[in-house]
């Protein structure tokens, strides 16, 4: 059982985080956030790297494919003991693996067969049934698929990842409602983190693209460098 009064302080010990979409920077460091967290019981600092190792997946080894990172998701999910940190879950995987599916489908690759394990979530079977769709015909739970489709057409990286680190964002404001001063409110808070230091660190990588692209070009690169 999680010690309530230890999380209060964890929580209170935390600076507030802005809008995702004017962030220069994350709130504090990776290393002070850590230090933050070194107040987690054991148990819930395991729960939390799990969660962020399974929704970032970025933490995830690229040797692992599809089908280990679906088991492993459905193997991890219901032991997490919260249901609002099972639907978070839940949730985020859902949405890359609708990601997934239009990445796939831009590829001009044909709908993963029957017994193929690809993605995770109530919707995989539809999105095979719906191939062709445009939204995988989930306008309805997924209404940011029709925008999600159109700029990964038009070749808006940027603009795709803004989409979607604004769902994720939105979808982890809800879920905070009733949750302030306990463990989920701790995950929460590391989970919007994450996007915060993922958008930031894009932009960054965008610019520094940019940099090198003016800098190749000679002189005539410096104005706008500086300008």
């Amino acid at each position: 059982m999680s010690d309530p009064y230890r999380y209060t302080m964890l929580i209170s010990s935390l600076p507030h985080h802005g809008p995702l979409f004017t962030s220069k920077q994350t709130p504090l460091s990776r290393l002070r956030l850590e230090q933050r967290l070194s107040m987690l019981e054991e148990t819930d600092a395991q729960l939390l790297a799990g969660i962020e190792r399974l929704i970032q997946w970025d933490y995830l080894s690229m040797d692992l494919t599809d089908e280990q990172i679906v088991r492993y998701a459905r193997d991890f999910v219901p032991q997490v003991p919260s249901q609002t940190l099972r639907e978070i879950i839940d949730e985020r995987l859902e949405l890359r693996t609708a990601v997934a599916a239009l990445r796939r489908r831009q590829r001009r690759d044909p709908p993963p067969g029957p017994r193929e394990i690809w993605g995770y979530g109530r919707w995989v079977a539809q999105m095979q049934r719906n191939w062709n769709d445009p939204t995988f015909n989930l306008d309805r739970p997924y209404p940011w698929l029709k925008e999600a489709h159109r700029l990964l057409d038009a070749g808006d990286s940027l603009g795709l990842e803004r989409l979607l680190l604004g769902h994720g964002w939105q979808q982890l404001d809800r879920a905070s409602g009733g949750h302030y001063f306990d463990f989920d409110a701790v995950v929460i808070y590391v989970l919007k983190w994450d996007i915060v230091a993922r958008w930031t660190s894009y932009d960054g990588a965008k610019a520094a693209a940019q940099f090198e692209t003016l800098a190749a070009a000679g002189l005539s690169g410096h104005e706008a460098i500086f300008a």
